[in-house]
């Protein structure tokens, strides 16, 4: 199991890395292939994403591509809202919060294929 634990950091590492959000990767990749409840997929995801997130921040100020000004304000309402979602999460059971995670993932690559077309 170590094997593939390692397998699924490096790949959530890499997309986290690139700024695109490795828990989208990471946690299906936890709970379809290694078997863990959503919720403990997600808390291990928030755990993972701390330090790949120092680590891609510290790459991304030293390219001058972090816009300090403009994220205040989004940082503060995702810090109070992500209590919210936090203490919503350890309320609802494990199939809702697989559902709710899919109808996520679906509409992210709704958009993600809505841009495209968009930009074509």
């Amino acid at each position: 199991m170590i094997f593939w634990e390692i397998v699924v950091g490096f790949l959530g590492g890499i997309i986290g890395g690139m700024g695109m959000g490795g828990g989208t990767l990471t946690i299906p990749l936890l709970t379809i292939f290694l078997n863990y409840k959503q919720l403990k997929a997600q808390g291990i995801n928030l755990i993972a994403f701390l330090p790949m997130s120092v680590m891609a921040l510290f790459i991304h100020i030293k390219n001058h591509l972090v816009a300090f000004k403009e994220t205040w304000l989004l940082a503060v309402v995702g810090c109070v809202f992500s209590l919210g979602g936090a203490l919503l999460a350890t309320h609802l059971s494990n199939v809702i919060l697989k559902k709710l995670f899919a109808l996520f993932l679906i509409g992210l690559a709704i958009w993600q294929i809505i841009e495209i077309n968009k930009k074509n």
